[in-house]
């Protein structure tokens, strides 16, 4: 069992790497003074530094259009950093390293003047390799990424530039923007961040699935029924309505990241571990899918619950001030994938995701076909379901039937049990975003999404959001705090997901 740390706030286990001592490692983070950055961004870098875990030659270097101080820099995001009581020098020191220049996204002399104070802190370094976070809309992205390439490419060591999505809003405007980046920079150097990519347990999907004989041989449409991905939040737009009413769920959360789980649950055995290997798997399973159907799809948008216990849950999506008048964009999502190939044909791949739900998780539950030869008929036998549990309460579990204990051949379901806060006592697992920068600086693609990977979950996505836009599709109501709409129930046992209610997850041990 892995000790428990004094400070239970760290993750356990980062390995710390062999850097390159005489370069200076530069993180450029555009935008900084937007809330991606004050919330995540400085916070995790802060962490890694914390922790040791960057090379020693680094410095922060913040870069937006308002006019900052270092010290109005560090009240933005301090309150978001965890900071132990004897860590206060470090913080300063984590200060020290920060620059921040302001500057407008379509000025040559401002990433000019970025540029000069980049080359004046590697001038006494042999190589200074740069990493420039976009953490901007994208509207900005085609002038912001000209000038990074134009004025700011490094010229004595890598350079890498790291995406956030959304990747486009459709087939078009991924392509018109991915044939602008590989007008500048080669695929090699793009990271395009998916946060879900970073997240433990969806990490471990090629280790379950390949390290371990016995699931292997049951991964196929002999023995799996349907497989069920699930995302679930408990809270609304909360005011940012307006946000994401020009994205609505199946742009925010399906096409992205249920998408990478997807394929990480679906896709072949890799020939290697390498990153182009396991992504041309990626891409290999999504081109044997059809595109998604409006008839194989329920859509749904949240009312308010005049029972709620805050104001959030007694507004609907369309009393959010920020949400045009009369919206139908989806704020749930129930939609039904088949792969066209030897190893799925036939199993229906149901991706459900919202808001305004009855609870918080992510998961994919893998659900099996009963035993043939059934000998015991009438005992309420239920189907055995692997479950993998991304957030929260990070899990592994096999349903399953056992004999009730004292009875004659009685039945009940149970499970075999794997969640991380029992089994991993004491270790606190990394956050996603402290994983994928360390993949960054590593130079590792495997947890980043390559150009035709997101080709493939436009050209699945697109002609189904065209229509519902087009035809303005009335989405089915359903209660903040509800399952959703009961549509989707309907649609999950069509597709042969069965759904029984009867069993219930005992939680992470105390």
């Amino acid at each position: 069992m892995p000790s428990v740390k004094e400070n239970d706030d760290k993750p356990d286990g980062l390995p710390k790497d062999e850097w390159q001592e005489d370069a200076l490692y530069s993180i450029i983070i555009l935008g900084a003074s937007g809330d991606l950055a004050k919330k995540k961004i400085y916070p995790v870098l802060w962490s890694l530094f914390r922790d040791d875990l960057l090379p020693k030659n680094t410095s922060f270097v913040g870069y937006a259009r308002s006019k900052l101080s270092i010290d109005d820099l560090r009240k933005s995001f301090q309150a978001n950093c965890k900071i132990m009581k004897g860590e206060e020098e470090k913080f300063f020191a984590f200060i020290k390293n920060n620059l921040y220049i302001s500057g407008s996204y379509d000025s040559s002399e401002d990433f000019k003047r970025l540029n000069e104070s980049l080359n004046e802190r590697e001038a006494k370094t042999n190589a200074g390799n740069r990493v420039f976070y976009l953490s901007l809309p994208p509207f900005v992205f085609d002038t912001a990424t000209q000038h990074i390439r134009e004025n700011c490419w490094g010229k004595t060591g890598w350079n890498r530039i790291v995406l956030e999505k959304p990747f486009g809003h459709d087939l078009e405007s991924s392509r018109k923007l991915a044939t602008h980046l590989n007008s500048l920079f080669t695929e090699e150097e793009i990271y395009r961040i998916d946060h879900y990519l970073g997240k433990e347990l969806v990490q471990n999907l090629i280790t379950l699935r390949f390290a371990n004989r016995i699931f292997n041989p049951a991964w196929n449409n002999h023995n799996v029924a349907s497989v069920m991905i699930t995302f679930k939040e408990p809270i609304g737009t909360q005011g940012r309505g307006g946000y994401f009413d020009e994205y609505g769920i199946i742009r925010d959360i399906i096409q992205n990241h249920l998408m990478q789980i997807f394929c990480l649950a679906a896709m072949e055995k890799p020939v290697s571990l390498n990153a182009e290997d396991i992504r041309d798997e990626k891409v290999r399973v999504l081109r044997r899918i059809a595109p998604a159907t409006i008839e194989n799809s329920v859509f749904g948008q949240y009312l308010g619950n005049p029972t709620g216990k805050t104001e959030d849950e007694k507004m609907g999506y369309l009393d959010d001030p920020t949400v045009p008048k009369g919206s139908v964009t989806p704020t749930f999502a129930a939609l039904v994938l088949k792969i066209d190939n030897e190893r799925w044909e036939g199993v229906p791949w149901i991706l459900r995701a919202g808001k305004a739900l009855n609870e918080r998780k992510a998961e994919i539950r893998v659900q099996f076909k009963k035993p043939d030869g059934d000998i015991m008929p009438g005992t309420g036998a239920k189907r055995d379901e692997l479950v993998i549990r991304f957030q929260p309460n990070e899990a592994i579990y096999l349903k399953m039937m056992t004999k009730t204990p004292n009875s004659h051949f009685g039945m009940e379901e149970t499970e075999l049990d794997m969640t991380y806060s029992k089994r991993y006592e004491g270790v606190v697992l990394a956050e996603a975003y402290q994983l994928l920068f360390l993949e960054i600086l590593r130079g590792r693609q495997i947890h980043f999404v390559r150009n035709d990977e997101l080709e493939e979950t436009w050209r699945i996505f697109t002609p189904l959001l065209h229509q519902i836009e087009n035809e303005k599709v009335k989405p089915i109501d359903y209660e903040f705090g509800s399952r959703g709409p009961r549509d989707a129930d309907r649609l999950l046992a069509e597709n042969n997901f069965i759904y029984t209610g009867t069993y219930k997850w005992p939680g992470p041990s105390k």
